[in-house]
């Protein structure tokens, strides 16, 4: 098997924002040459997929600036300095929908774009929800609609393009099996 990895000879942040870092790395690859990276920090996010006692999953809307659409997506966030990521999921479920989880579970994390961002999300699942009566304010530019949707309406919305990003589509597939038990 042949080496894969590749050595950092130097790395130069060129942007730091409040969401992410931008940086370019030079490396030496496996035969030996010199190759740059461009690459995107971010101290990561978390995921949840919420599904209500009646086997509905919570879904928020969302303006999505990158894309500018709006998209259907489960609930998630950046987690913030010094924050464990079962804790920013508690606290993004309550903030972008208003239910907390009696019961809450780790799934699995993954990487969103390893091609360039170190980005790694943290999927939880949230069951046994309560609606908070003051739930916990989002931040103050986040505008969001929620819905609750079965599994075939929510894979409708894949096939139109309403859901859109991979972390849902991640999610509904391990939905899909979950609600079949």
């Amino acid at each position: 098997m042949k080496n894969l990895n590749e050595k950092t000879i130097s790395s130069e942040t060129i942007y730091s924002g409040k969401m992410i870092d931008v940086r370019i790395d030079e490396v030496e690859l496996p035969d030996g040459k010199r190759s740059k990276r461009e690459l995107v920090t971010h101290p990561g996010a978390v995921a949840v997929l919420a599904i209500t006692n009646d086997s509905k999953i919570v879904l928020v809307e969302q303006f999505r600036k990158s894309l500018e659409r709006t998209l259907i997506e489960i609930p998630a966030g950046k987690i913030e300095p010094g924050e464990a990521p079962e804790k920013t999921a508690i606290r993004e479920l309550e903030e972008e929908t208003g239910y907390f989880a009696k019961e809450f579970s780790y799934i699995q994390s993954f990487a969103t774009s390893p091609g360039f961002a170190d980005e790694v999300i943290h999927l939880y699942l949230a069951q046994s929800l309560v609606k908070v009566e003051n739930p916990a304010a989002g931040d103050e530019d986040e505008f969001i609609n929620v819905l609750e949707c079965s599994i075939n309406e929510a894979e409708e919305m894949m096939k139109d393009g309403r859901i859109f990003d991979a972390k849902t589509a991640f999610a509904l597939l391990y939905s899909k099996e979950l609600l079949k038990k």
